[in-house]
Order: C-alpha cells, then structure tokens, then sequence
C-alpha cells in the first residue's frame, strides 16, 4: 500500500478520538521514527509503499492510538526544552508549562555574576527533565534530584546519560524527609497537585497511562507537597537561594499565601502560556 493512501486510513481512524490535525501530527511522528521519514520526503516520493510487514506494525501502533495510549509512551520519547528524553509509565510525559518553568529558573540567571558552582535540587523529578535541562544549560551546575520511585530514577539516570549531562539522583521519599543535608542556591520542584476533584478535568489518555503517584493529592491537604518542600527550602536554601514551583492553576492565591505565612520574600506568581497560574518563586530571608 502506498504511504499516502495509508496515511489517509490512519488519520480518518482516529477522527472518532482526535482531530484530524492531531492525527496527521502522530502519523508523522511514527513515519519519522520508524522510517526516518519526514513529511517533505513522502511529498516528493508520493509513490513510496508500506510492505505487508511494515502495515502490521503500524497497525498495532494505531491499535494503542485508539485505546488513548499516548503517542509518548508507544515511542518511547519525547522532546523536552530542545532535548529527547526517554518517556514510560514510570514517568509523567513532560508538558510545555514546564518548560516554562525551566526558562524561568535559566532566565534568572542570565543577570548573575556567575559562581563557582551553583548548586541546584529537583525534588519529585520523574523522567529528570528539569534537573537534566537545568544541568545542560547552566555549566557550573552542580545538579540533584530526588524522587521517591525507584523506577522513575532508572529512567532519569538513562536519560542524563542521553543528553550527557551529571546529575546525582537520590531515592527518598520528601514527605519523611526531615532534612536535606546539605545547603542549594535553587530548588525547585513540580510536585503532584492534582487534586481528585479535578479527575474529571483530566483527558482519558492521562487519566488512564500516566502514573497517579506523580499526579494526585487528597482533597483534603492539596499543598502537602509544597509545604513540606518550603519548610526543607527554609532550612536548606541558602540565603537569597530561590523556590521555584510548578502549581495548580486553581491554587495560586493559596500558593502565594502559604509562602508569605512562610516568610519567604519576593513571592512572584506566573501564568502559563495558556493564561493560568502555573509557577511561583520566592526567595529565602
């Protein structure tokens, strides 16, 4: 069968659970990664053919497509700040926000003279993308990183090998963590924050693939995390080091007030690029 018309039956497969442009978006993704095939090459070969056996494998593919599975996790990987990262269901997918929160923290230092080492720690750090980003992008970082799934940190430690970076990964679980051992001019953390009455907001194919741990609270105590973190941030920041969080859009009035009740200074809530409050900083007195 001709790449083209299959491409046509791919897409109008998915139409009943993505739009058509998402759809064409993943057909190219996969001819890219298990052809090495790019959209401007089936534009110049139109006759190009998929054998027998290369159609059995895409569609097992699309198979997993229309049961939600993310395109991620069938891949394997995902481009995160410019970078490839391994992605599985150990680990969240990294989203866009988050890279937001990365230039955020890159942005800060630009104006810096700079020191000798700069010391940085990632708590909850899943596929490692922030603490992988921040450790390519500031060469005098000395990273860490802390999650408490043994499995997300296998993936973590294969993907700072990928992208050629160091960073030390630490298993521990934050929430009995009564000190850090050691001081950091930055910590940052996108924790889960995700609270259950907000499931019903969650799109199926997250809901159902993605790893719950690194995604819901209770209810009841929805800034568990960040309050744990902001109370090791006051004994383990340096002075002026600097608390970056990824947040719930809901929460950031509440977010502000729990780091202003902290006496943390130069609290600064930022919206994403969608317009919802996505990430605070604030900075140790």
């Amino acid at each position: 069968m001709k790449i083209k018309e299959y491409r046509s039956q791919f897409i109008q497969e998915l139409a009943p659970i993505y739009d058509a442009g998402e759809a064409e978006s993943f057909f190219y993704l996969i001819l890219e990664e298990k052809h090495q095939l790019k959209r401007i090459d089936l534009a110049l070969q139109p006759d190009l053919v998929f054998s027998e056996e290369e159609i059995k494998v895409w569609n097992a593919i699309l198979l997993q497509l229309k049961k939600e599975i993310p395109i991620q996790y069938l891949l394997g990987k995902t481009s995160f700040y410019g970078l490839d990262f391994e992605v599985n269901e150990n680990v969240l997918i990294p989203r866009p926000e988050t890279e937001e929160l990365v230039d955020w923290i890159l942005e800060s230092q630009k104006s810096k003279v700079e020191s000798p080492i700069l010391k940085i720690l990632d708590i909850g750090t899943g596929s490692g993308c922030i603490a992988i980003s921040l450790a390519k992008n500031i060469p005098n970082a000395q990273v860490y990183a802390i999650d408490v799934s043994e499995k997300a940190l296998a993936t973590a430690q294969r993907n700072a090998k990928r992208n050629e970076v160091n960073v030390t990964f630490i298993n521990q679980n934050i929430l009995e963590t009564l000190d850090l051992g050691q001081e950091f001019d930055i910590i940052v953390s996108n924790p889960p924050y995700v609270r259950n009455l907000e499931k019903q907001e969650i799109k199926k194919n997250v809901l159902d693939n993605e790893p719950h741990l690194a995604l819901f609270v209770e209810d009841n105590d929805a800034l568990i995390f960040y309050r744990k973190i902001a109370q090791l941030a006051q004994k383990n920041l340096r002075t002026n080091g600097q608390l970056y969080f990824e947040i719930n859009q809901y929460l950031g009035k509440e977010m502000i007030e729990l780091l202003e009740e902290m006496n943390f200074k130069n609290l600064e809530l930022r919206k994403d690029i969608y317009g919802n409050d996505r990430m605070t900083r604030a900075v140790v007195s």
